[in-house]
């Protein structure tokens, strides 16, 4: 008869989170001598191949798919069940450690968060701020309950995860009173030469601006590039250069920024995700964001 042995279970669950026996062996804290050992060991016992070993990489097996869906759950009971060990006093908090991702714009991210400040003391909100990446990689160890991203989880990522679309927005040029001034024209035409102020590449929205530029044949100077869209807005404000932000929050800028909306760019469009490990979204929090965002902030998304 087949018995789980628990310890081999986590060193399988750690190699298929960290994608490697190398990264698994660093968090472990073991020799990766030590975890290839337990891992042949744990595929002997169950009668079962786990991982295709392709050279150095390691890829899941159909079954080794399966049993990764139930370690996921059997070790984040685990993880809540050492939180509430921990701090025995706040156990029937419900904690949501959230990743933001650098291109989420932050004035959409408040928005959509500030709900879960308002859930009565139940709920706890912590946030990390950061690349996609290691967002993931976070989120594949339960580091992190769900991530907040501006596309869905990349395919090449080997993260089970799932991408729930909260919303999308056309994209809008903005600028300062005292630049609009100086330009000669109207929108579109105005850009052209005008300085400008561009997302950096882990934008989403980025290849799409690029190809909208370049369909309306409109070559802007391009002053500065910006991963912090915060920053960049804040430069904008001060009349450095023109540059985009979504439709959907068109007010806001213009009063947090005083700046100008000076036209749409149908064709570029932002999209905002939450990923999380679960295919349903259940947690308080999770369900009050998504309301917000389908109610107020992108009030078409799912029509």
């Amino acid at each position: 008869m087949r018995t789980l042995n628990y310890k081999h279970l986590q060193y399988f669950w750690m190699v298929a989170k960290a994608g490697s026996i190398t990264r698994a062996s660093e968090q472990l804290h073991l020799t990766a001598h030590t975890i290839s050992g337990q891992l042949s060991q744990f595929e002997a016992s169950l009668g079962l191949q786990l991982f295709d070993r392709k050279g150095r990489r390691l890829e899941l097996t159909d079954v080794g798919k399966k049993l990764l869906g139930y370690a996921d759950g059997i070790f984040s009971l685990g993880n809540d069940a050492l939180e509430m060990l921990r701090n025995p006093s706040d156990h029937r908090v419900l904690r949501l450690t959230i990743g933001i991702a650098d291109s989420v714009p932050k004035s959409v991210a408040s928005r959509l968060l500030k709900p879960t400040l308002h859930l009565g003391d139940s709920i706890k909100l912590v946030c990390h701020e950061g690349r996609l990446a290691p967002l993931l990689a976070d989120l594949a160890i339960h580091a992190l309950d769900a991530v907040l991203a501006d596309r869905p989880m990349p395919p090449n990522v080997s993260v089970r995860a799932f991408s729930h679309l909260l919303g999308e927005s056309t994209m809008s040029l903005f600028g300062a009173p005292g630049l609009r001034a100086r330009l000669k024209g109207t929108f579109p035409a105005l850009i052209d030469g005008a300085p400008f102020l561009m997302p950096g590449e882990d934008v989403a929205f980025r290849t799409g601006l690029v190809q909208w530029l370049a369909a309306n044949r409109l070559i802007p100077k391009m002053v500065a590039e910006f991963d912090d869209l915060a920053l960049l807005k804040a430069f904008g404000q001060e009349g450095e250069g023109l540059f985009v932000a979504p439709t959907a929050i068109s007010d806001f800028i213009c009063q947090q920024y005083k700046v100008e909306c000076l036209g749409e760019l149908p064709d570029v469009r932002e999209q905002l995700y939450l990923i999380t490990t679960a295919r349903r979204l259940t947690h308080p929090a999770m369900v009050a964001m998504t309301r917000v965002a389908r109610e107020e902030i992108f009030p078409t998304a799912g029509a």
